[in-house]
């Protein structure tokens, strides 16, 4: 992971106070494969997976100054990190009403993008199947896409078909997607941020099975372990297999529906 390396592990370690909060409850979270601490790591896009991981950074009275959805590069990572910290210096600018400070926050959001290097921009492209996700469920209405006649094409594509030429260009980067909607929601209380509308791109599944991958190949070694791996967040319940008898169907529509008057259920565990 990014955290892990440099530099941003020295940014981390001695520039800031760093805490983590488990959101595998929220209603917002994606889902993915447990993953252990000492687990295998794989390197990946900025900006995937943005509903398992947010990268918060928040001023000392708990003002978002800035929040990175998913994983990011630790160089791409400690470049926002000290964006955060000239956010910082505005938000506790004393000179400045709280409206000045909220549109020069958001100026100071779509100004940065253009700040952005080239590699950072070529790190920061969608994925795959976050790009198909959005094209099919919102081709129209999603902020993340630019050309909704080129972006559809991805729809009837079947897994491992390579994406037409220029597909890439009909979504926004992810530093850029990531800016804009900052710009839209500057100097928020944290407890005020809207979450679930910030991360919601792409799909809620974000796993590369990394512990179940040879670290020498990259490779997946271990498909069955994979498969049936433990999976955490808010995972969808997978469909009944047809053929079940009625009286099966019937007490699973018993249970389902005791579920949402809260009644709890002994079978389920839960409440």
């Amino acid at each position: 992971m990014s955290l892990s390396q440099e530099p941003a592990l020295s940014v981390l370690k001695n520039e800031l106070v760093c805490g983590y909060r488990d959101i595998s409850k929220e209603s917002y979270a994606g889902f993915s494969g447990k993953h252990d601490p000492d687990g295998n790591a794989v390197a990946t896009t900025n900006g995937a997976g943005p509903h398992n991981l947010q990268t918060f950074l928040l001023a000392s009275d708990g003002t978002v100054l800035h929040c990175l959805p998913g994983y990011w590069n630790p160089q791409d990572l400690v470049r926002e990190i000290e964006f955060a910290g000239r956010m910082n210096d505005v938000w506790r600018n004393q000179s400045l009403s709280v409206t000045q400070k909220k549109q020069m926050g958001s100026r100071m959001q779509l100004a940065h993008v253009q700040e952005h290097p080239h590699a950072m921009v070529a790190r920061s492209h969608m994925q795959g199947f976050d790009m198909k996700h959005e094209a099919k469920v919102r081709p129209y209405t999603s902020d993340t896409i630019l050309n909704p006649q080129v972006a559809v094409q991805l729809v009837s594509m079947e897994k491992g078909q390579k994406a037409p030429l220029g597909t890439k260009d009909a979504f926004k980067t992810t530093d850029r997607l990531m800016h804009e909607r900052m710009a839209a929601r500057p100097f928020l209380p944290y407890n005020y941020f809207d979450v679930a509308a910030y991360v919601d791109y792409g799909r809620p599944k974000y796993d590369k099975n990394e512990d179940f991958r040879d670290p020498r190949t990259g490779m997946i070694a271990d498909q069955d372990g994979a498969k049936h791996q433990e999976m955490l967040g808010q995972v969808p319940e997978k469909p009944m297999r047809r053929g079940r008898g009625m009286g099966q169907r019937m007490m699973q529509q018993g249970f389902s529906s005791m579920a949402r008057r809260g009644v709890k259920n002994v079978l389920w565990g839960q409440n």
